[in-house]
Protein backbone atom coordinates (compact mmCIF):
# COMPACT_ATOMS: atom_id res chain seq x y z
CA UNK A 1 0.00 0.00 0.00
CA UNK A 2 1.47 3.56 -1.12
CA UNK A 3 2.34 5.39 2.05
CA UNK A 4 2.40 9.33 1.94
CA UNK A 5 0.94 9.86 -1.35
CA UNK A 6 0.09 13.57 0.01
CA UNK A 7 2.09 16.01 1.44
CA UNK A 8 -0.17 16.25 4.60
CA UNK A 9 0.65 12.09 5.06
CA UNK A 10 3.24 10.79 6.95
CA UNK A 11 5.45 7.82 6.35
CA UNK A 12 5.70 5.84 9.86
CA UNK A 13 7.53 3.24 8.38
CA UNK A 14 10.54 4.71 6.60
CA UNK A 15 13.04 7.33 7.15
CA UNK A 16 14.17 9.29 10.97
CA UNK A 17 11.65 8.70 13.51
CA UNK A 18 12.05 12.09 15.63
CA UNK A 19 11.12 14.66 13.09
CA UNK A 20 7.89 12.25 12.20
CA UNK A 21 6.89 11.91 15.89
CA UNK A 22 7.00 15.58 16.22
CA UNK A 23 5.26 16.61 12.92
CA UNK A 24 2.90 13.64 14.22
CA UNK A 25 2.25 15.06 18.06
CA UNK A 26 2.40 18.76 17.62
CA UNK A 27 -0.65 19.20 15.26
CA UNK A 28 -2.59 16.65 17.55
CA UNK A 29 -1.34 18.94 20.89
CA UNK A 30 -2.12 22.08 19.10
CA UNK A 31 -5.89 20.45 18.54
CA UNK A 32 -6.36 20.19 21.98
CA UNK A 33 -4.77 23.10 22.92
CA UNK A 34 -6.88 25.17 20.69
CA UNK A 35 -10.10 23.18 21.91
CA UNK A 36 -9.05 24.08 25.26
CA UNK A 37 -8.70 27.50 24.38
CA UNK A 38 -11.87 27.81 23.15
CA UNK A 39 -13.42 25.91 25.87
CA UNK A 40 -12.08 28.32 27.93
CA UNK A 41 -12.86 31.00 26.33
CA UNK A 42 -16.68 29.39 26.53
CA UNK A 43 -15.91 29.63 30.76
CA UNK A 44 -14.35 32.96 30.54
CA UNK A 45 -17.48 34.51 28.99
CA UNK A 46 -19.82 32.94 31.63
CA UNK A 47 -17.39 33.95 33.81
CA UNK A 48 -17.44 37.42 33.22
CA UNK A 49 -20.70 38.43 31.65
CA UNK A 50 -23.12 35.06 33.98
CA UNK A 51 -21.98 35.07 36.96
CA UNK A 52 -20.34 32.88 39.39
CA UNK A 53 -23.53 30.74 39.64
CA UNK A 54 -23.21 29.78 35.87
CA UNK A 55 -19.89 29.32 35.72
CA UNK A 56 -20.40 26.85 38.79
CA UNK A 57 -22.78 25.62 37.02
CA UNK A 58 -20.47 24.71 33.94
CA UNK A 59 -17.73 23.46 35.88
CA UNK A 60 -20.34 20.81 37.60
CA UNK A 61 -21.08 19.33 33.95
CA UNK A 62 -17.00 19.20 33.18
CA UNK A 63 -16.28 15.63 34.47
CA UNK A 64 -19.61 14.37 33.52
CA UNK A 65 -19.77 15.82 29.68
CA UNK A 66 -15.63 14.64 29.35
CA UNK A 67 -16.65 10.59 30.81
CA UNK A 68 -18.78 10.17 27.90
CA UNK A 69 -16.72 12.25 25.44
CA UNK A 70 -13.37 10.21 26.70
CA UNK A 71 -15.10 7.08 26.44
CA UNK A 72 -16.00 7.07 23.15
CA UNK A 73 -12.72 8.90 21.78
CA UNK A 74 -10.80 5.50 22.95
CA UNK A 75 -13.38 3.53 21.21
CA UNK A 76 -12.16 5.72 18.10
CA UNK A 77 -8.41 5.06 19.01
CA UNK A 78 -9.63 1.39 18.10
CA UNK A 79 -10.29 2.40 14.54
CA UNK A 80 -6.82 4.43 14.48
CA UNK A 81 -5.48 1.56 15.24
CA UNK A 82 -7.22 -0.96 13.46
CA UNK A 83 -6.66 1.12 10.17
CA UNK A 84 -3.29 1.71 10.90
CA UNK A 85 -2.16 -2.01 11.60
CA UNK A 86 -4.18 -2.55 8.12
CA UNK A 87 -2.12 0.23 6.17
CA UNK A 88 1.11 -1.33 7.67
CA UNK A 89 -0.01 -5.10 6.11
CA UNK A 90 -0.65 -3.19 2.80
CA UNK A 91 -4.58 -4.33 3.38
CA UNK A 92 -6.91 -1.25 1.00
CA UNK A 93 -9.95 -3.44 1.23
CA UNK A 94 -9.11 -3.40 5.46
CA UNK A 95 -8.66 0.28 5.00
CA UNK A 96 -11.88 0.78 3.18
CA UNK A 97 -14.33 -1.21 5.35
CA UNK A 98 -12.93 0.25 8.85
CA UNK A 99 -13.16 3.17 7.75
CA UNK A 100 -16.71 3.55 6.41
CA UNK A 101 -17.54 1.22 9.79
CA UNK A 102 -15.61 3.96 12.09
CA UNK A 103 -18.14 6.55 10.52
CA UNK A 104 -21.26 4.80 10.65
CA UNK A 105 -20.21 3.79 14.41
CA UNK A 106 -19.68 7.36 15.29
CA UNK A 107 -23.29 8.11 14.10
CA UNK A 108 -25.07 5.14 15.98
CA UNK A 109 -23.17 6.45 19.25
CA UNK A 110 -23.68 9.67 18.97
CA UNK A 111 -27.34 9.49 18.42
CA UNK A 112 -27.33 7.32 21.76
CA UNK A 113 -25.67 10.15 23.97
CA UNK A 114 -27.90 12.62 22.42
CA UNK A 115 -30.51 10.85 23.37
CA UNK A 116 -29.54 9.23 26.62
CA UNK A 117 -28.53 12.97 27.87
CA UNK A 118 -32.14 14.32 27.65
CA UNK A 119 -32.93 11.73 30.09
CA UNK A 120 -30.72 11.35 32.43
CA UNK A 121 -29.53 15.37 33.00
CA UNK A 122 -31.35 15.42 36.22
CA UNK A 123 -30.37 11.82 37.89
CA UNK A 124 -26.35 12.22 36.87
CA UNK A 125 -26.15 15.71 38.85
CA UNK A 126 -28.19 14.73 41.71
CA UNK A 127 -25.85 11.25 42.05
CA UNK A 128 -22.78 13.87 42.43
CA UNK A 129 -24.48 16.50 44.34
CA UNK A 130 -24.90 19.25 42.04
CA UNK A 131 -26.31 22.03 44.46
CA UNK A 132 -29.93 22.47 44.21
CA UNK A 133 -29.34 26.21 43.63
CA UNK A 134 -27.20 25.25 40.64
CA UNK A 135 -29.29 21.79 39.71
CA UNK A 136 -31.31 23.55 36.92
CA UNK A 137 -28.72 25.47 35.02
CA UNK A 138 -26.50 22.84 35.30
CA UNK A 139 -29.04 19.93 33.84
CA UNK A 140 -29.87 22.85 30.85
CA UNK A 141 -26.31 22.57 29.81
CA UNK A 142 -26.13 19.45 29.64
CA UNK A 143 -29.28 18.77 28.11
CA UNK A 144 -27.95 21.35 25.24
CA UNK A 145 -24.41 19.80 24.97
CA UNK A 146 -25.31 16.10 24.66
CA UNK A 147 -27.76 17.39 22.09
CA UNK A 148 -24.78 17.91 19.73
CA UNK A 149 -22.99 14.64 20.42
CA UNK A 150 -24.28 13.24 17.14
CA UNK A 151 -21.02 16.01 15.48
CA UNK A 152 -19.04 15.58 18.27
CA UNK A 153 -18.37 11.44 17.95
CA UNK A 154 -18.18 12.07 13.88
CA UNK A 155 -15.40 14.94 14.82
CA UNK A 156 -13.44 12.29 16.90
CA UNK A 157 -14.19 9.25 14.78
CA UNK A 158 -13.40 11.06 11.45
CA UNK A 159 -9.73 12.56 13.12
CA UNK A 160 -8.94 9.26 14.01
CA UNK A 161 -9.02 7.98 10.59
CA UNK A 162 -6.67 10.71 9.12
CA UNK A 163 -4.53 10.39 12.19
CA UNK A 164 -3.93 6.92 10.95
CA UNK A 165 -2.81 7.36 7.91
CA UNK A 166 -0.15 10.73 9.66
CA UNK A 167 -2.83 13.00 8.88
CA UNK A 168 -2.35 15.23 11.71
CA UNK A 169 -2.62 18.81 10.17
CA UNK A 170 -6.16 19.05 8.53
CA UNK A 171 -8.05 18.17 11.86
CA UNK A 172 -5.98 21.04 13.24
CA UNK A 173 -6.82 23.46 10.35
CA UNK A 174 -10.62 22.52 10.69
CA UNK A 175 -10.47 23.08 14.24
CA UNK A 176 -9.14 26.52 14.35
CA UNK A 177 -12.37 27.68 11.79
CA UNK A 178 -15.00 25.88 14.15
CA UNK A 179 -13.10 27.27 17.53
CA UNK A 180 -13.08 31.09 15.97
CA UNK A 181 -17.01 30.31 15.25
CA UNK A 182 -17.12 29.16 18.79
CA UNK A 183 -15.71 32.09 20.24
CA UNK A 184 -17.99 34.51 18.00
CA UNK A 185 -21.04 32.09 18.69
CA UNK A 186 -20.41 32.65 22.84
CA UNK A 187 -20.31 35.96 22.46
CA UNK A 188 -23.57 36.45 20.27
CA UNK A 189 -25.09 33.90 22.35
CA UNK A 190 -24.37 35.32 25.98
CA UNK A 191 -23.39 38.87 25.88
CA UNK A 192 -26.08 39.36 22.78
CA UNK A 193 -28.75 37.59 23.64
CA UNK A 194 -28.21 36.69 27.44
CA UNK A 195 -28.71 32.96 27.24
CA UNK A 196 -25.89 32.49 29.79
CA UNK A 197 -25.09 28.57 30.16
CA UNK A 198 -27.31 27.65 27.05
CA UNK A 199 -25.63 29.89 25.14
CA UNK A 200 -22.53 28.76 25.38
CA UNK A 201 -23.23 24.78 25.10
CA UNK A 202 -25.17 25.79 21.75
CA UNK A 203 -22.20 27.97 20.00
CA UNK A 204 -20.00 24.77 21.13
CA UNK A 205 -22.91 22.40 19.06
CA UNK A 206 -22.53 24.29 16.34
CA UNK A 207 -19.16 24.72 16.41
CA UNK A 208 -19.04 20.86 16.47
CA UNK A 209 -21.49 20.48 13.69
CA UNK A 210 -19.19 22.43 11.43
CA UNK A 211 -15.76 20.71 12.29
CA UNK A 212 -17.80 16.74 11.87
CA UNK A 213 -19.32 17.83 8.29
CA UNK A 214 -16.08 19.27 7.11
CA UNK A 215 -14.00 16.40 7.72
CA UNK A 216 -16.45 13.68 6.21
CA UNK A 217 -16.41 16.17 3.03
CA UNK A 218 -12.28 15.83 3.59
CA UNK A 219 -12.84 11.87 3.60
CA UNK A 220 -15.18 11.99 0.80
CA UNK A 221 -12.65 13.75 -1.71
CA UNK A 222 -9.93 11.07 -0.55
CA UNK A 223 -9.03 8.64 -3.38
CA UNK A 224 -8.21 5.11 -3.08
CA UNK A 225 -8.96 3.09 0.43
CA UNK A 226 -9.90 6.43 2.30
CA UNK A 227 -12.28 7.69 0.31
CA UNK A 228 -15.76 7.71 1.94
CA UNK A 229 -18.63 6.97 -0.02
CA UNK A 230 -21.76 8.08 1.70
CA UNK A 231 -24.05 5.30 0.56
CA UNK A 232 -21.56 2.91 1.87
CA UNK A 233 -21.65 3.64 4.91
CA UNK A 234 -22.19 0.75 7.12
CA UNK A 235 -20.98 -1.29 10.29
CA UNK A 236 -19.04 -4.24 8.94
CA UNK A 237 -18.93 -6.97 11.27
CA UNK A 238 -14.92 -8.05 10.63
CA UNK A 239 -14.06 -4.37 11.34
CA UNK A 240 -16.12 -3.59 14.03
CA UNK A 241 -15.12 -6.85 16.19
CA UNK A 242 -11.21 -4.98 15.55
CA UNK A 243 -12.09 -1.73 16.75
CA UNK A 244 -13.84 -2.59 19.62
CA UNK A 245 -11.41 -5.50 20.68
CA UNK A 246 -9.30 -2.66 20.83
CA UNK A 247 -11.23 0.55 21.12
CA UNK A 248 -13.66 -1.05 24.18
CA UNK A 249 -10.50 -1.63 26.89
CA UNK A 250 -9.34 2.24 25.07
CA UNK A 251 -12.87 3.93 25.97
CA UNK A 252 -12.82 1.84 29.45
CA UNK A 253 -9.49 3.52 30.39
CA UNK A 254 -10.01 7.15 29.08
CA UNK A 255 -13.48 7.15 31.00
CA UNK A 256 -11.84 5.89 34.35
CA UNK A 257 -9.80 9.20 34.39
CA UNK A 258 -13.25 11.04 34.32
CA UNK A 259 -15.03 8.28 36.55
CA UNK A 260 -12.75 9.16 39.37
CA UNK A 261 -13.17 12.76 38.68
CA UNK A 262 -16.66 12.84 39.32
CA UNK A 263 -15.80 10.95 42.66
CA UNK A 264 -13.57 13.89 43.41
CA UNK A 265 -15.99 16.48 42.11
CA UNK A 266 -18.71 15.14 44.68
CA UNK A 267 -15.78 15.98 47.03
CA UNK A 268 -15.21 19.05 45.90
CA UNK A 269 -18.82 19.94 45.48
CA UNK A 270 -18.92 19.21 49.11
CA UNK A 271 -16.51 21.96 50.01
CA UNK A 272 -18.88 24.13 48.36
CA UNK A 273 -19.40 26.62 45.64
CA UNK A 274 -15.96 28.90 45.58
CA UNK A 275 -13.78 25.14 45.31
CA UNK A 276 -16.21 24.57 42.79
CA UNK A 277 -15.45 27.56 40.78
CA UNK A 278 -11.51 26.91 41.54
CA UNK A 279 -11.75 23.90 40.06
CA UNK A 280 -13.58 24.80 36.79
CA UNK A 281 -11.29 27.86 36.22
CA UNK A 282 -7.71 25.17 37.50
CA UNK A 283 -9.04 22.56 35.26
CA UNK A 284 -8.62 24.65 31.80
CA UNK A 285 -4.93 24.28 32.42
CA UNK A 286 -4.73 20.44 33.15
CA UNK A 287 -6.16 19.83 29.95
CA UNK A 288 -3.70 21.93 28.00
CA UNK A 289 -1.11 19.53 29.79
CA UNK A 290 -3.05 16.45 28.88
CA UNK A 291 -3.41 17.39 25.70
CA UNK A 292 0.47 17.77 25.17
CA UNK A 293 0.39 14.14 26.74
CA UNK A 294 -2.02 13.06 24.28
CA UNK A 295 -0.23 14.31 21.39
CA UNK A 296 3.32 12.12 21.84
CA UNK A 297 0.71 8.76 23.19
CA UNK A 298 -1.34 8.88 19.84
CA UNK A 299 2.02 9.28 18.02
CA UNK A 300 3.32 6.26 19.73
CA UNK A 301 0.11 4.45 19.53
CA UNK A 302 -0.10 5.11 15.43
CA UNK A 303 3.63 4.54 14.58
CA UNK A 304 3.67 1.36 16.59
CA UNK A 305 0.34 -0.42 14.83
CA UNK A 306 1.87 0.36 11.53
CA UNK A 307 5.16 -0.44 12.12
CA UNK A 308 3.81 -3.65 13.80
CA UNK A 309 1.83 -4.75 10.52
CA UNK A 310 4.49 -4.24 8.77
CA UNK A 311 6.34 -6.73 10.94
CA UNK A 312 9.44 -3.91 11.87
CA UNK A 313 9.70 -4.83 15.65
CA UNK A 314 12.63 -2.88 16.13
CA UNK A 315 10.88 0.20 14.69
CA UNK A 316 8.60 -0.37 17.26
CA UNK A 317 10.56 -0.27 20.33
CA UNK A 318 12.38 2.74 19.14
CA UNK A 319 8.81 4.74 18.80
CA UNK A 320 8.24 3.61 22.31
CA UNK A 321 11.49 4.78 23.88
CA UNK A 322 11.52 8.01 22.13
CA UNK A 323 8.06 8.97 22.97
CA UNK A 324 9.17 8.33 26.61
CA UNK A 325 11.58 10.59 26.36
CA UNK A 326 9.92 13.39 24.00
CA UNK A 327 6.17 13.77 25.90
CA UNK A 328 7.23 13.58 29.13
CA UNK A 329 9.52 16.91 28.45
CA UNK A 330 7.40 18.34 26.11
CA UNK A 331 4.83 17.98 29.08
CA UNK A 332 6.95 18.92 31.83
CA UNK A 333 7.57 22.08 29.66
CA UNK A 334 4.22 23.07 29.24
CA UNK A 335 2.97 22.50 32.99
CA UNK A 336 5.43 25.21 34.44
CA UNK A 337 4.55 27.48 31.85
CA UNK A 338 0.98 27.61 33.49
CA UNK A 339 2.90 27.73 36.85
CA UNK A 340 5.11 30.50 36.38
CA UNK A 341 2.31 32.62 34.66
CA UNK A 342 -0.59 30.85 37.11
CA UNK A 343 -1.83 34.33 38.47
CA UNK A 344 -2.28 36.45 34.97
CA UNK A 345 -3.58 33.28 33.83
CA UNK A 346 -6.16 32.81 36.83
CA UNK A 347 -7.40 36.62 36.97
CA UNK A 348 -8.32 35.96 33.17
CA UNK A 349 -11.04 33.84 34.38
CA UNK A 350 -11.92 35.11 37.68
CA UNK A 351 -12.06 38.07 39.91
CA UNK A 352 -13.45 36.47 42.89
CA UNK A 353 -10.18 36.81 45.51
CA UNK A 354 -11.31 33.69 47.37
CA UNK A 355 -11.49 31.15 44.49
CA UNK A 356 -7.97 32.25 43.07
CA UNK A 357 -5.63 30.79 45.90
CA UNK A 358 -7.22 27.49 45.37
CA UNK A 359 -6.69 27.66 42.14
CA UNK A 360 -3.28 28.47 42.25
CA UNK A 361 -3.29 25.20 44.30
CA UNK A 362 -4.66 22.91 41.83
CA UNK A 363 -2.04 24.01 39.46
CA UNK A 364 0.45 23.45 41.19
CA UNK A 365 -0.32 20.11 42.32
CA UNK A 366 -2.30 18.79 39.43
CA UNK A 367 -0.93 20.38 36.30
CA UNK A 368 2.60 20.89 37.68
CA UNK A 369 2.90 16.84 37.77
CA UNK A 370 0.86 15.97 34.82
CA UNK A 371 4.80 14.67 33.25
CA UNK A 372 4.14 11.86 35.58
CA UNK A 373 0.95 11.15 33.69
CA UNK A 374 2.98 11.28 30.19
CA UNK A 375 4.66 8.50 31.45
CA UNK A 376 1.45 6.27 32.22
CA UNK A 377 -0.24 7.01 28.67
CA UNK A 378 2.96 6.36 26.46
CA UNK A 379 3.07 3.04 27.83
CA UNK A 380 -0.60 2.96 27.40
CA UNK A 381 -0.86 3.90 23.84
CA UNK A 382 2.04 1.60 23.11
CA UNK A 383 0.82 -1.77 24.14
CA UNK A 384 -2.38 -0.48 22.40
CA UNK A 385 -0.07 0.04 19.48
CA UNK A 386 0.26 -4.09 19.72
CA UNK A 387 -3.39 -4.16 20.25
CA UNK A 388 -2.84 -5.40 23.92
CA UNK A 389 -5.79 -2.68 25.17
CA UNK A 390 -6.85 -4.51 27.97
CA UNK A 391 -3.93 -4.59 30.00
CA UNK A 392 -3.46 -0.91 30.37
CA UNK A 393 -6.84 -0.40 30.75
CA UNK A 394 -7.15 -3.00 33.71
CA UNK A 395 -4.16 -1.11 35.49
CA UNK A 396 -5.87 2.19 34.94
CA UNK A 397 -8.83 0.84 36.49
CA UNK A 398 -6.88 0.28 39.58
CA UNK A 399 -4.20 2.62 39.96
CA UNK A 400 -6.59 5.79 38.94
CA UNK A 401 -9.83 4.77 39.92
CA UNK A 402 -8.97 2.76 42.72
CA UNK A 403 -6.00 5.15 44.14
CA UNK A 404 -8.35 8.32 43.38
CA UNK A 405 -11.46 6.45 45.40
CA UNK A 406 -9.20 5.23 48.36
CA UNK A 407 -7.40 9.21 49.03
CA UNK A 408 -10.98 10.42 48.85
CA UNK A 409 -12.21 8.28 51.68
CA UNK A 410 -8.80 8.17 53.88
CA UNK A 411 -6.63 11.18 53.45
CA UNK A 412 -9.36 13.87 52.58
CA UNK A 413 -11.62 12.35 55.31
CA UNK A 414 -8.09 12.87 58.01
CA UNK A 415 -7.75 16.58 56.10
CA UNK A 416 -10.27 17.79 54.62
CA UNK A 417 -8.97 20.60 52.53
CA UNK A 418 -8.75 21.33 49.16
CA UNK A 419 -5.12 20.99 48.37
CA UNK A 420 -4.94 17.91 49.85
CA UNK A 421 -7.65 16.41 47.83
CA UNK A 422 -5.64 17.61 45.08
CA UNK A 423 -2.80 15.39 46.15
CA UNK A 424 -4.84 11.93 44.54
CA UNK A 425 -3.59 13.31 40.77
CA UNK A 426 0.20 13.51 41.57
CA UNK A 427 -0.48 9.84 43.83
CA UNK A 428 -2.69 7.83 41.08
CA UNK A 429 -0.29 8.88 38.24
CA UNK A 430 2.83 8.06 39.63
CA UNK A 431 1.74 4.32 41.27
CA UNK A 432 -0.19 3.52 37.78
CA UNK A 433 2.90 4.85 35.69
CA UNK A 434 5.12 2.39 37.67
CA UNK A 435 2.39 -0.50 37.00
CA UNK A 436 1.76 0.31 33.59
CA UNK A 437 5.79 0.19 32.61
CA UNK A 438 6.02 -2.91 34.25
CA UNK A 439 2.66 -4.09 32.04
CA UNK A 440 4.86 -3.05 29.23
CA UNK A 441 7.73 -4.80 29.64
CA UNK A 442 6.18 -7.95 30.33
CA UNK A 443 4.18 -7.78 27.06
CA UNK A 444 7.36 -7.20 25.25
CA UNK A 445 8.89 -10.02 27.00
CA UNK A 446 5.81 -12.12 26.31
CA UNK A 447 5.83 -11.28 22.49
CA UNK A 448 9.55 -12.42 22.25
CA UNK A 449 8.66 -15.08 23.06
CA UNK A 450 5.71 -15.54 20.69
CA UNK A 451 8.16 -14.67 17.98
CA UNK A 452 10.52 -17.14 18.99
CA UNK A 453 8.07 -20.09 18.92
CA UNK A 454 7.02 -19.18 15.47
Amino acid sequence: MAQATRSHDIDMLHGPLVPKIIAFALPVAASGFLQQIFNAADVAVVGRFAGSDALAAVGANTYLVSLMINFFVGISLGANVTIANYVGEGNEDGVRRSTHTAIALSLVCGALLALGGQFLARLVHQAVGTPEELIDQAMLYFRVYYAGMPAIMLYNFASAVLRSKGDTRRPLVVLVVAGILNVALNLLFVVGFGLDVAGVALATVLSNVVSGLALVEMLRRETGAYHLSLRNLRIDAASFSRIVRVGLPAGIQSSVFSLSNIVLQAAINSLGQTAMAATTVATNFEYFTYNAILGFSQAGTTFVSQNDGAGNQARCKRVTRLTLLLGPAFTFVVGAFFYVLRVPFVAFFTTDAAVKPLAYERILRATGFQWVNAINEIFSGAMRGYKRSAVPAAISIIGICGVRILWVHTGFVMLHTYADLILAYPISWAVTAVAQGVAYALVMRARAREAAGS
